[in-house]
């Protein structure tokens, strides 16, 4: 008579498939609390100090860090200066045309690189992202050695162009993921019912493209709006922009008044932010 007997059991230990038991007796160190207090050291050191910056903006001592009472007496004498008045003519002057070269250059670049094929187009792709990828100090003192090599004097339109050259590669970036997810059976069925190119364009492609334009344009005048580096090389008299405004004022040490300007330009610049990211999101 032949006996069945069970089929032997594997000995060996099994490993936990869950990854959060698999890891945690290799790294001890970071639990759960550990990893969270790390997270409220990160933020705290981040943005605490613009908090502070904030609050002090509200002080009615001239003299900072020293509290005396909430006060909007800076805001009002921040809006009675010439000077910081001509700055922001120049920063919202060169943010809004930078912002409308870029979105229609940065726009048609986008268009070209998703949809077509041609000879180059790589190398074009890749000079495109070099804005990005670059420092800086790097393309403001390229910027200068350009303006310098043709001979043209610094003013509120070197810095124009300079916003326009670092402006693109973000709408370019913006716009084609804009592109990579629209559906491409919507053109052309417009083009099955008849509709020509520049037609299909503008009733089909633009309107869809539209939140991604528009969230790249804002994206770009808040790029403009703050930027310092670059502005500080490529500006010439007459051409001072905010942030460098707040430079030369930094210089004789920081007041309420700049800690003001600071506040008003942080609420701008996130409001955009914002508005951008709600409209990539939709």
């Amino acid at each position: 008579m032949t006996t069945l007997t069970r089929p032997q059991v594997d000995t060996f230990p099994k490993i936990e498939s869950h990854p959060r038991r698999f890891w945690r007796p290799l790294l001890p160190a970071f639990s759960q609390r550990t990893l969270s207090w790390y997270a409220i050291a990160i933020f705290l050191f981040l943005y605490l100090p613009i908090f502070v910056l904030v609050v002090y903006s509200f002080n009615a001592n001239r003299v900072v860090g020293v509290w005396e009472g909430f006060s909007l007496r800076w805001y009002r004498e921040l809006f009675q200066d010439a000077a910081i008045a001509s700055a922001l003519r120049v920063s919202l002057w060169v943010a809004f045309w930078s912002t409308v070269i870029s979105v229609v250059l940065g726009t048609l670049a986008a268009l070209v690189l998703e949809r077509y094929d041609f000879a180059g187009k790589l190398p074009f792709d890749a000079a495109l992202y070099l804005p990005i990828i670059i420092p800086d100090i790097v393309m403001a003192l390229s910027a200068l050695l350009f303006f310098v090599i043709v001979a043209v004097p610094l003013s509120r339109y070197t810095v124009l162009i300079a916003h326009v050259a670092f402006n693109i590669s973000f709408v370019v970036v913006v716009v084609r993921a804009r592109l990579h997810g629209m559906d491409r059976r919507l053109e052309e069925a417009a083009a099955d019912l008849g509709a020509d190119e520049w037609t299909t364009f503008r009733r089909i492609t633009l309107p869809l493209l539209m939140p991604g334009i528009i969230s790249a344009a804002l994206l770009a005048f808040t790029m403009s709006l703050d930027d310092f580096v670059i502005t500080f090389f490529v500006s010439g008299p007459g051409s001072t922009t905010l942030p460098v405004r707040v430079y030369s004022m930094i210089k004789f040490g920081v007041t309420p008044e700049v800690n003001a300007i600071s506040t008003l330009m942080l609420a701008g610049s996130t409001l955009l932010v914002v508005i951008s990211l709600i409209l990539q999101r939709r």
